[in-house]
């Protein structure tokens, strides 16, 4: 058993096909699945059923493909460590973003990374919290720019910045009329919201169930989206408000910031922060990582007096 054969069977496992396995590994296909039937055959296993489409690992391969995930970032972090102590930043990061985030920090993140750090390759990939958590477990990514805080015990949490909620109101609902939108006076039947999948949506329905206890259920929900932007074109056309991140709400045209309303009585953020994995080691290039999203974000955003108002996910 060597790293090499390590470095196959995870390919496969992230490709589930042995040819653009191969690929991604820069070999032959012969020769990844030689690789891999030669570990098959030490280990005295099947670690993939060949006859399904896609390639699928077996019962017993898959806990062979978890220990080989944690046995070859152990085998990295050598080298992280030794980098780490020199203070070097290269090499790669892989970084997860959640999709209300990645379209209004990405562009400014790249550019500056351009401007900044050229010696390290920025890897930037946008999904959701459940499939960015899972990837930062298995090594497949070093980090991830989610909303928490999430507690989960084994990641670490390094919180970025602060950006608080607005109400987005239609031209068509009387409560346009309103200069703040009081969350205990409307009626949560006509608050649109974002699929489950996103946890945006588990803020916000935390942040109305808060306000009105007595309204608790599925019955405010009309239409679910996977964009907030797409939610927003639904209420230009049909009375309800949706609620918003201040990150979306400055980007948004002069005339439709004349739709936007503060929520009454209330300071109401989520908190945006960069998780790693507890045995993330590469802490130089952590910072570099946290910098460049620091500066990609509004100072007024990331006071820390703010996280006494962070609505729970």
């Amino acid at each position: 058993m060597n790293i090499q054969q390590l470095e196959y069977i995870i390919a496969v496992d992230n490709f589930r096909h042995f040819a653009k396995a191969a690929e991604m590994c820069f070999v032959t296909q012969p020769t990844l699945s030689m690789m891999i039937q030669k570990l098959e055959e030490e280990l005295n296993v099947k670690i993939f059923d060949r006859s399904k489409h896609p390639v699928e690992p077996t019962p017993v391969g898959k806990q062979v493909i978890e220990q080989a995930r944690i046995s070859l970032n152990c085998f990295n972090q050598i080298k992280e460590v030794v980098e780490g102590e020199q203070n070097l930043v290269k090499g790669s990061f892989k970084l997860g973003i959640i999709p209300t985030i990645a379209p209004y920090l990405v562009p400014t993140m790249l550019g500056n990374r351009q401007e900044n750090y050229s010696e390290f390759e920025l890897v930037l990939k946008e999904s959701t919290t459940n499939n960015l958590i899972k990837e930062i477990l298995n090594g497949t990514l070093d980090g991830g720019v989610l909303a928490g805080p999430l507690n989960h015990p084994k990641l670490v949490e390094y919180p970025v910045y602060y950006e608080k909620f607005y109400a987005y109101v239609s031209p068509l609902d009387n409560l346009y009329q309103e200069k703040e939108i009081d969350l205990e006076k409307i009626d949560i039947s006509q608050v649109w919201l974002l699929e489950n999948e996103h946890c945006l949506r588990g803020q916000i329905e935390r942040l109305c169930r808060l306000k009105r206890k007595s309204q608790i259920g599925d019955s405010c929900v009309k239409f679910e989206s996977g964009s907030i932007d797409t939610l927003i074109h639904v209420v230009d056309y049909n009375p309800g408000i949706t609620i918003i991140p201040e990150m979306h709400a400055m980007g948004l045209s002069e005339e439709k910031q004349e739709n936007l309303r503060q929520l009454k009585g209330t300071t109401a953020v989520r908190e945006v922060s960069l998780m790693v994995s507890k045995g993330y080691v590469r802490k130089t290039m952590l910072n570099v990582i946290l910098e460049i999203i620091r500066n990609s974000v509004p100072k007024s955003m990331q006071n820390v007096e703010l996280k006494e108002f962070v609505v729970d996910l």
